[in-house]
Order: structure tokens, then sequence, then C-alpha cells
């Protein structure tokens, strides 16, 4: 009896763990998130200050990097290959770029970590 119910209580919890693996819970924080900025604000940041911009990507600088523009100008941003997540877009598309401000004494550039198509 006892290597009956043991058996079956591995198979419940082999039987659940697949079907948690197979099916993660999608879930997080839905309140209200960071405002998006403007770069002529984002230029006034700190450094390592997380940031949200909304505008058009221009054009490629080579790289990873690329000039982001909105109303009140432009900036350049780095996007890593892995951070676009198979989005495709072009200087016609509106996005969502969340970041962060990378200062120092001469350059000013946003790192970003996510990009959304709007």
């Amino acid at each position: 009896m006892n290597k009956l119910f043991a058996a079956s209580a591995l198979g419940l919890v082999l039987g659940f763990s697949a079907n948690a693996m197979a099916n993660p819970a999608a879930g997080g924080f839905t309140g209200p998130s960071q405002a998006a900025v403007s770069v002529a604000d984002a230029k006034n940041l700190s450094d390592d200050t997380p940031v949200v911009l909304v505008g058009k990507i221009e054009k490629s600088l080579g790289g990873e990097k690329y000039l982001f523009t909105d109303k009140t100008g432009s900036v350049t941003v780095e996007i890593d290959n892995e951070d676009w997540r198979g989005l495709s877009v072009n200087e016609k598309d509106t996005v969502e770029l969340r970041g962060e401000v990378d200062k120092d004494f001469t350059s000013f550039e946003i790192g970003v970590d996510s990009v959304i198509k709007k």
C-alpha cells in the first residue's frame, strides 16, 4: 500500500511540475507605471536614472547604437540585440523605450532594456 501511495504521490508531483513549467503563470504588477519623460528632460537627469521615452528611432548609428527622437530633441540610445526580443520597427513607428541614463563628463546616451511598439 505504501508503494502505491508513494508512486501516486510522485506522479501527481511530476505531473504538476511539468504542467507548471509548460504553462508558466503570466502575471505581475498591474498598477501605475513610470511616466514617460522627454529627451530634453532626460538630459537633465543623473546617471543611472530609470527612464521611459516615447518617440521614433530615426536611424542606426552602427553596432547597437541608434538615433532616437521625440518632439523635444534627439539622443543616442544603445539597444543590445537581445533587447529587441524579435521586434522589428522602422523610422515611421512610434516606440516606447525603457532603460536608464548613461551619462559621464563627455557623453550622454540611454541604455535601453526594452522596446515596445506603440
